[in-house]
């Protein structure tokens, strides 16, 4: 449950770059997680010179009010239309999992579980923080879990460089289904506090 390691590649004649387990620094280009399987996974871009820069939210951002409450299983295919609902641009790997780009983060949205039954939401910082501040790292992240309501916070493993990457999770099961309302409740909940976790980091947590 990790990003993927950084390889170089192209996507539309744009240098991109890919994650591996084992994640480098914060670099330029497009990054992609994968909650299970090590192999890279190119993104399925149309324009990767405009995705790069997919900044998400907007003030046009609509609520969950007026949405249908039928309650049906939960797909890639609804979460992909609650972020749309929500005006969150993404990106889809080969696997149909969707990333959404942010400047300081990025937030994986992908199915787990033996029916895919499970909504999994992982937030994770661009930058990623040194072996030496491993001690303050786990303290920042215990702290993290201590006192906010929303998503665990844990150190991922270090890189071939020792540096630690920062990841804020939400996993949610729906075997029995969701309405389209909560569905994008879930997904909207998951990105503010992805922005809520690195902010924090960058500012009490004193991280990044």
């Amino acid at each position: 449950m990790s990003w993927m390691q950084r390889r170089a590649g192209r996507i539309d004649g744009e240098a991109v770059v890919w994650i591996d387990p084992a994640p480098d620094r914060t670099e330029p280009g497009l990054a992609c997680m994968s909650a299970t399987d090590p192999l890279p996974r190119q993104l399925s871009a149309g324009d990767a010179a405009d995705a790069a820069t997919a900044l998400a939210r907007t003030d046009t951002a609509r609520g969950p009010r007026d949405l249908p409450a039928t309650v049906g299983p939960v797909t890639m295919d609804r979460v992909a239309d609650a972020l749309d609902y929500l005006n969150l641009r993404y990106l889809t790997d080969a696997d149909g999992r969707l990333i959404v780009l942010w400047d300081r983060y990025a937030v994986l949205y992908a199915l787990a579980g033996p029916a895919d039954e499970i909504l999994m939401m992982r937030g994770r910082p661009h930058a990623t923080v040194p072996a030496e501040w491993a001690d303050r790292a786990y303290r920042a992240v215990n702290e993290w879990n201590h006192t906010r309501r929303f998503g665990k916070a844990y150190v991922g493993d270090p890189n071939e460089r020792g540096d630690l990457s920062l990841f804020a999770e939400v996993q949610v099961p729906l075997l029995c289904g969701v309405h389209d309302g909560l569905l994008m409740e879930l997904v909207d909940c998951a990105a503010m506090t992805a922005r809520t976790f690195v902010d924090w980091l960058y500012d009490e947590g004193a991280l990044l």
